[in-house]
């Protein structure tokens, strides 16, 4: 690869002080596209004991990207959900070797078990049900051990909108950026959907202000780009990545974006109901007990997470035309999926 992408900090001799364990040398190759972050995974040759591979991710070398990493807080929040939050909850992510964020510069570097050979996601192929039914699942070993946990108030580095000034700041992105993503997707969308992102924008302040409930640790980009599966191979059955916008939100926030878009619309609108019923029962293992209508409802509600998602994320990472293909996919899906909910109405 470009050794210009490789960080001059990521040395032999670094690497041996993250593991505790000698690394004589190593090579580098770029994985994943990652929109806001850069992935590399480091093929080590290291005395016995020592991982084979390793994942290193570091900021993007896109301008664009890397300015809205370090400007939402992104690099800052992963490298402190590592930190902080991971070992809190029972989510399966990639064990942590070595995390670090510079907070004059915005550099960071997580140094990560590489969970090959699981296979990431694809947003814009969609997944299988059971795929779907393991995501879901997974959701509530994240919300479940701080459910309404008061605490998390306290990790001021969390996303979360809850003052005034929130609501009008994410109202100004959205009335900055729709212009811009009308103009490239909604020749992807009908009608009735390039009508329903028009018309969401003068309730969208409602829709923040109306969020009601208890609060847990969120995901907030819970997608299939994300996470990572078992194959033939082997694997864990589902691993989860990417923690640059960790939140201290409500649960149904993940579970609604994930199933917006993870299914193809028809599979989802076969099984969502039965999939969020499954996530209530998954999160009575941690004392949890919630009204399934109430549950129902804000899964409904939150239908619009995705499509503000679509807008927003869509007009400030560097343009692809893999991105252009998954915000389409997801533009497409998030707004069908707010109009078969007739989301709207429960704003």
């Amino acid at each position: 690869m470009n050794d210009e992408l490789i960080p001059d900090f990521l040395t032999s001799s670094w690497l041996s002080a993250a593991l505790g364990a000698e690394v004589r040398g190593f090579t580098a190759t770029r994985i994943g596209d990652g929109l806001v972050g850069m992935n590399l995974r480091l093929q080590l040759d290291a005395e016995p004991g020592a991982p084979a591979t390793l994942v290193i991710k570091l900021p993007s070398p896109d301008p664009t990207s890397r300015a809205t990493g370090i400007a939402l807080r992104n690099y800052e929040r992963e490298v402190r959900f590592y930190r902080e939050v991971a070992s809190t909850v029972d989510v399966r992510a990639a064990a942590c070797h070595s995390a670090d964020w510079d907070p004059d510069t915005g550099e960071f570097h997580l140094l990560l078990e590489d969970l090959a050979p699981g296979a990431q996601g694809n947003q814009i192929v969609g997944c299988s049900v059971g795929q779907a039914r393991t995501a879901v699942l997974e959701l509530a070993r994240l919300h479940g051990p701080r459910w309404d946990d008061p605490t998390l108030a306290d990790l001021d580095w969390l996303q979360r909108r809850t003052t005034a000034d929130d609501t009008a700041a994410l109202v100004s992105l959205w009335q900055l950026f729709v212009p811009g993503f009308l103009s490239m997707f909604s020749r992807y969308l009908d009608t009735e959907q390039v009508e329903l992102v028009e018309r969401f924008g003068s309730r969208l302040a409602d829709w923040v202000d109306g969020h009601v409930g208890p609060l847990t640790v969120t995901h907030g980009d819970y997608r299939l780009d994300n996470l990572m599966f078992a194959t033939e191979l082997g694997g864990s059955p589902i691993a989860v990545v990417d923690w640059q916008t960790p939140g201290h939100g409500t649960a149904l926030s993940d579970v609604s974006y994930f199933l917006g878009a993870g299914l193809l619309s028809d599979e989802r609108r076969r099984v969502e109901r039965t999939l969020v019923d499954e996530y209530a029962e998954a999160l009575a293992a941690y004392q949890v007990e919630v009204d399934e209508e109430w549950l129902w409802r804000q899964y409904c509600r939150d239908a619009f997470g995705g499509v503000i998602m679509s807008v927003v994320a869509s007009q400030v990472v560097g343009v692809s035309e893999r991105s252009e293909a998954m915000f389409a996919a997801m533009a497409t899906r998030h707004t069908q999926h707010a109009l078969d909910l007739d989301s709207l109405s429960l704003v």
